[in-house]
């Protein structure tokens, strides 16, 4: 008896293009406020990485919040502009 080895193609996934969500400084929202939104938003942040983001934002102008595919980088940026935040998305390089 003998054995067949049967060969399936390969198929070549395309990674979807990713897209970063950033947060923009703002004078008007407490910092603990920006830190509980983005906690609530993404929910794959800890604290810390809240606060991080919070503090680059306040300090640089603007802050990378994550990376995602569009559809998410668009969810999540609506999120925190429906909180009164001020939020965008570019393509990742």
């Amino acid at each position: 008896m003998s054995v067949q080895t049967i060969q399936k193609p390969s198929t070549v996934r395309k990674l979807a293009p990713r897209y970063r969500v950033l947060l923009h400084n703002d004078d008007v929202n407490p910092m603990e406020y920006v830190v509980d939104v983005l906690l609530k938003t993404v929910p794959s942040l800890t604290q810390p990485q809240a606060v991080d983001i919070m503090m680059e934002a306040h300090t640089n102008g603007k802050a990378l919040v994550i990376t995602c595919a569009l559809e998410h980088a668009e969810f999540y940026s609506e999120s925190l502009k429906s909180a009164g935040l001020t939020s965008t998305i570019e393509p990742a390089e």
